[in-house]
């Protein structure tokens, strides 16, 4: 028996010794640019596998508001030349912010539409201030995914008031924030004096 047990005791140092020189192997040989891709590797693949964990949401086609009639055209806009977030081609239709979150994703998701009228024509969020909270929001996108929104909260902002909590969160949830005009025409500034958002969350 105790032979037995030498002999066991001599194979377990053994390995253990084999495994510390592998690691010392590991640790003091490999070339240290091999070692740094290989840590940037991992942290891709944690990155990747955290993304993997969440419901990938495609680029927004279609805005629906039953409440208020709207069933309108995404546009995807950036800024303008100016630095301000850019406005719809046509009057029917809406825009989502395109540098920021995609509706669905963590984070604000924007979409901004003309209000008032041109031609005799309504734009599309000429009602928009009559959405209560509840109402629901729906965005279609180009993956035939359909993601729904609840109206949490209406606010009113002057024109040069700063609104760029309209654009980011941080508590790690989903919302969607809409954004038209307010107010009466003004013919010399070739404006309207407020704005007008519409805070929602992911239902």
């Amino acid at each position: 028996m105790k032979s037995k047990d030498l002999f066991r005791k001599g194979l377990l140092a053994i390995s253990l010794t084999a495994y510390l020189l592998a690691l010392v192997f590991i640790f003091y040989f490999i070339p240290r640019s091999l070692a740094r891709a290989d840590l940037e590797l991992v942290i891709k693949n944690a990155i990747v596998r955290a993304r993997q964990g969440q419901v990938s949401y495609g680029l927004p086609v279609r805005l629906e508001i039953p409440s208020v009639d709207i069933d309108a055209i995404v546009e995807h806009l950036g800024v303008t030349s100016g630095g301000i977030m850019d406005t719809p081609q046509n009057i029917d239709n809406v825009a989502w912010f395109n540098l920021g979150s995609r509706p669905g994703e963590i984070g604000s998701a924007v979409i901004a539409g003309h209000y008032g009228w041109k031609n005799g024509k309504a734009s599309v969020f000429i009602n928009l201030y009559k959405l209560q909270k509840g109402d629901k929001l729906y965005v279609k996108d180009d993956k035939g995914m359909t993601t729904s929104f609840l109206v949490r909260e209406t606010r009113k902002y002057d024109q040069k008031a700063d609104a760029s909590s309209v654009f980011s969160s941080s508590d790690g949830r989903s919302h969607l924030n809409l954004i038209t005009c307010e107010g009466n025409w003004n013919e010399t500034s070739k404006s309207y004096p407020e704005r007008l958002v519409i805070f929602s969350d992911k239902e």
